[in-house]
């Protein structure tokens, strides 16, 4: 029998957020590095899973000093928690779209979260390798993982938004295929 895997096309995808900075502004940024165990069910989408490690010291949102900042104790505290980790507890058809649901791992508090995903079809690209694209979102509390710094603003409002709206773009490789045993 025929075993088909696809893997992360790394290159091609993308861990980004943003955030509200001064109440009436949006901070945006990346994670550089991650992986991806993928389990891509071509026939049945919600029999697929993820498993996602996040390094967290490649958080970068273009101001070098914000990045030290957000690697130190008063946020992401990458010395002693340097990943970030997310892991699917099931996939459910909503409407055209797919809800991923999992949990999520920050600073060592594991809470649950809900992505909203759009299956973005498959595609070869020129070089002849078969290719599938997603795209997901979800908003979160960043204080229910521990990250809780913040400074009270003189006009009222908080320096730092609560509230950090995750958006992913995925796609994924199909590896040659290999005979199962």
């Amino acid at each position: 029998m025929e075993k088909k895997t696809w893997t992360l096309d790394a290159a091609h995808s993308g861990v980004n957020f943003s955030v509200r900075h001064l109440v009436v502004a949006k901070v945006r940024g990346r994670f550089a590095s991650f992986s991806a165990n993928v389990h891509f069910d071509e026939n049945d989408l919600t029999r697929s899973s993820v498993e996602v490690s996040i390094d967290a010291a490649s958080i970068d949102t273009g101001v070098a000093d914000r990045d030290k900042h957000l690697r130190s104790a008063d946020f992401f505290d990458v010395e002693r928690f340097p990943k970030l980790h997310f892991e699917s507890t099931r996939v459910e058809q909503a409407g055209a779209g797919y809800k991923v649901h999992g949990n999520l791992t920050v600073r060592d508090v594991t809470r649950p979260v809900v992505l909203d995903l759009e299956y973005g079809g498959r595609a070869k690209d020129p070089w002849g390798n078969e290719k599938a694209a997603f795209a997901a979102t979800t908003s979160l509390n960043r204080s229910d993982f521990g990250l809780k710094w913040n400074q009270a603003l003189e006009a009222g409002g908080v320096l730092v938004g609560e509230r950090v709206d995750i958006e992913l773009e995925v796609e994924l490789v199909k590896a040659a295929a290999t005979r199962a045993a």
